[in-house]
C-alpha cells in the first residue's frame, strides 16, 4: 500500500504542472480510476482540466482536490529539483508533495484498498479533481460544481484533501471556512504641481480617513466556531512613484474581508460604502466574491471522520475554521457536508516543500476508514 502510495505521488510531482495546467496528471489518476470500475468524465475549460469520477449508487461522498501547484519560486534555494521528487532522511520532497499531489495519491490507494476488500459497498465514491485551485478557481471546482448541480446530481459528502494537519496527521481538521470578499476602489482628485496644493486635490490625503476608519470597523464578535471577522489592506498605489513634483489625479487602494457566519455580503457592501460616502469622497468600488463561510457542526460525516482517525490514531482530532478559503466553498450550494483533512502543512507553498513518508500510509489509512465507516 505504501509502496503504491509512493509510486503514484512521484509520477505526479514529476508534472510540473503549475496553476492552471495539469500536463497529464488527471490522465493517470483517471486510468487508475477506470480500471477499478469507476465512470470518468473529463470537462476542459480554457487551460483548466476537469476530472469527476464516480462509481456506486446511493449516498455519495466526493473525494475532492486539485492537481495543479504554486511555482516552485527560486530553484538556487531548492536542496533538490522541487519536479523530480526523492526521499530523503524519510521525507519525500517535491512541488505540491503535501499540497496536495500526495493526498491525492493516499485518497486513490485508499479507494482501491477499500473496493478489493468491499467490492459490494452500499453507497457511491466520487472524485472531483481540478487544475485550477491554486490560481483563480474560475475554470475549476466552481464550474463543474455548476453542471453537477443543474443535472441533479446529488453529494451528500465531500472530504477536502487540502493539508489540515499541524504536527501529526489527523491532530486538526477543517468543520468550515471563512468568506472572503476583496473591494478595489479608487479615489479620485485633482492632479496639479506639488508646488501649488491650492489648485490641485491629494486623493492620498482625501482617503486618510476613509482607510483609518476601515481599520476601525468592527465587523462582528466571531461566534463559537469563527474567530471575528477580518479587514486587511493589502494594495495602496498612486502611481506616481518616481515622480517627486505632482499631486496625482487619483490613488488605487485593495482591501479584503475574511468574514464569518455572523455577518453577510450585503450587511459587509453597506457598511463600507458608508464610510465612503460619509467621507465624502469621489471613488469608483470593483467587488470581488470569492466565497461564502462555510460550517459542518453535525452530522454523519462529521462524527465519522472523527471515528476514523480515533480507530488510527487513538486521539481525536481538532476542529478548525481558521485558514484561507478552499474548493470545498462551491459544495454549499448543494447542502453537503464538508470536511478537509490532509497532511501536514508545514512546508506547504515552501521551497523544499516535502511530506513524511510513515504521514501517506497513515493518511490513507485514514481515508480507507471513512469508507468503511460510511458505506460498510
Amino acid at each position: 500500500m505504501l509502496d503504491d502510495i509512493i509510486y503514484l505521488s512521484k509520477k505526479l510531482i514529476k508534472l510540473p504542472s503549475i496553476s492552471p495546467l495539469d500536463l497529464g496528471c488527471q490522465k493517470i489518476i483517471s486510468k487508475r480510476l477506470k480500471k477499478i470500475g469507476f465512470s470518468i468524465e473529463k470537462f476542459k475549460i480554457n487551460n483548466t482540466n476537469n476530472l469527476w469520477a464516480y462509481k456506486g449508487i446511493g449516498k455519495t461522498l466526493t473525494f475532492l482536490g486539485h492537481t495543479d501547484v504554486v511555482p516552485p519560486g527560486n530553484l538556487n534555494d531548492w536542496k533538490t529539483d522541487p519536479f523530480d521528487p526523492i526521499i530523503k532522511d524519510n521525507f519525500l520532497f517535491g512541488r505540491g508533495s503535501s499540497d496536495m499531489k500526495c493526498a491525492l495519491s493516499a485518497m486513490i490507494i485508499a479507494v482501491e484498498s477499500f473496493l478489493k476488500k468491499f467490492s459490494f459497498f452500499s453507497g457511491r465514491i466520487s472524485f472531483l479533481i481540478t487544475s485550477d485551485e491554486e490560481s483563480f478557481g474560475y475554470d475549476g471546482t466552481k464550474k463543474i460544481i455548476k453542471i453537477l448541480k443543474n443535472r441533479n446530481e446529488k453529494i451528500d459528502y465531500c472530504l477536502v484533501g487540502e493539508p489540515t494537519s499541524n504536527l501529526k496527521v489527523g491532530d486538526v481538521i477543517k468543520n468550515g471556512r471563512r468568506g472572503s470578499i476583496s473591494a478595489k476602489i479608487i479615489f479620485y482628485g485633482i492632479q496639479g504641481h506639488i508646488a501649488y496644493p491650492n489648485l490641485a486635490k491629494n486623493p492620498i490625503h482625501s482617503a486618510l480617513q476613509a482607510i483609518k476608519n476601515f481599520l476601525n470597523l468592527k465587523l462582528d464578535l466571531g461566534n463559537d466556531f469563527f474567530q471575528p471577522s477580518n479587514l486587511q489592506i493589502f494594495y495602496i498605489s498612486s502611481g506616481n512613484e518616481n515622480i517627486t513634483n505632482m499631486i496625482p489625479g487619483s490613488i488605487k487602494i485593495g482591501l479584503n474581508i475574511r468574514y464569518n457566519t455572523e455577518i453577510s455580503q450585503k450587511r459587509i457592501v453597506f457598511k463600507i460604502k458608508k464610510i465612503l460616502d460619509q467621507c465624502g469622497l469621489k471613488y469608483h468600488i470593483n467587488w470581488i466574491f470569492s466565497g461564502k463561510p462555510f460550517i459542518t457542526n453535525s452530522g454523519f460525516l462529521l462524527e465519522t471522520v472523527k471515528k476514523s482517525i480515533f480507530q488510527i490514531n487513538k486521539f481525536f482530532p481538532k476542529l478548525s475554521t481558521s485558514g484561507g478559503t478552499s474548493d470545498g466553498r462551491f459544495f454549499t450550494c448543494m447542502n453537503s457536508d464538508i470536511i478537509e483533512l490532509g497532511l501536514v502543512n508545514k512546508t506547504i507553498h515552501q521551497v523544499n516543500e516535502c511530506v513524511k513518508i510513515s504521514d501517506l500510509y497513515k493518511l490513507s489509512k485514514i481515508y480507507r476508514n471513512i469508507l468503511k465507516n460510511l458505506f460498510i
